[in-house]
């Protein structure tokens, strides 16, 4: 179960949400502690974990490992203050991203094997959510809306 990140993995209904909420909530509740090296600490765990929960189950990046939807919200929500709405932005940012697959996350997801891939599709994703989580705040601020 810890793969699955608290058994949240085998929801039986859209386990990469569940699982995204339940990385929103441990945002949140580790706000401190969640800088860059937490992230890197986690998606080598995930990257590491993974490798061998594909090889026991011969699959690749099988629905109830979310430890990569973990390390990927975490990646938007880097440096964004503890909001609710900015948390709830980024969940949406991420989801978006995540579930679109656009370049270049749905080309990690086809061509990069493994586990590495498993996990890069989600750090590409929220890169890019990062970076729309940033922009929209920075514009945001500089016409005086807030979130």
């Amino acid at each position: 179960t810890s793969i699955s990140t608290l058994g949240v993995g085998f929801s039986p209904k859209a386990p990469g949400t569940v699982g995204s909420v339940l990385a929103g909530g441990l945002w949140w509740y580790f706000y401190g502690f969640m800088g860059l090296e937490a992230i890197l600490f986690v998606f080598f765990l995930g990257w590491l974990a993974t490798h061998f929960y594909e090889k026991l189950n011969n699959r690749h990046d099988p629905k109830e490992v979310i430890i990569d939807e973990v390390v990927g919200l975490w990646i938007t929500l880097y440096m964004a203050p503890p909001k609710l709405s900015l948390l709830l932005f980024g969940f949406l940012l991420f989801r978006l991203f995540d579930i679109w697959k656009p370049f270049p996350v749905g080309w990690i997801d086809r061509k990069v094997p493994g586990a590495l891939g498993t996990m890069l599709d989600d750090v590409a994703a929220g890169v890019m959510g990062w970076i729309c989580l940033q922009i929209s705040v920075t514009v945001m601020e500089r016409y005086g809306i807030f979130l």
